[in-house]
């Protein structure tokens, strides 16, 4: 059975950053996350990073329309 939680190195590796990227979007409320035992130390559920994961999938599409409808305003006018 896979684990339910992961420690940030994991989220890390998993997501190719540093841990102190990782630590940053727990901070920053992007991905949500636990702290537990005795030295509070991070845990991330693997649901959450799956979401977090899918979020930004739909992100970065909706950035890439916005970018691509401007550069297509910007051609408009030249074209005329």
């Amino acid at each position: 059975m896979p684990p339910r939680f992961v420690p940030l190195s994991d989220v890390a590796e998993t997501l190719s950053i540093s841990a102190s990227q990782a630590y940053a979007l727990v901070r920053s409320g992007e991905l949500r996350a636990i702290k537990v035992g005795g030295r509070g130390q991070w845990r991330v559920e693997v649901a959450e990073l799956e979401d977090y994961i899918a979020r930004s999938y739909r992100e970065t599409e909706q950035l890439l329309a916005q970018e691509r409808e401007q550069e297509r305003a910007q051609e408009s006018p030249r074209s005329r």
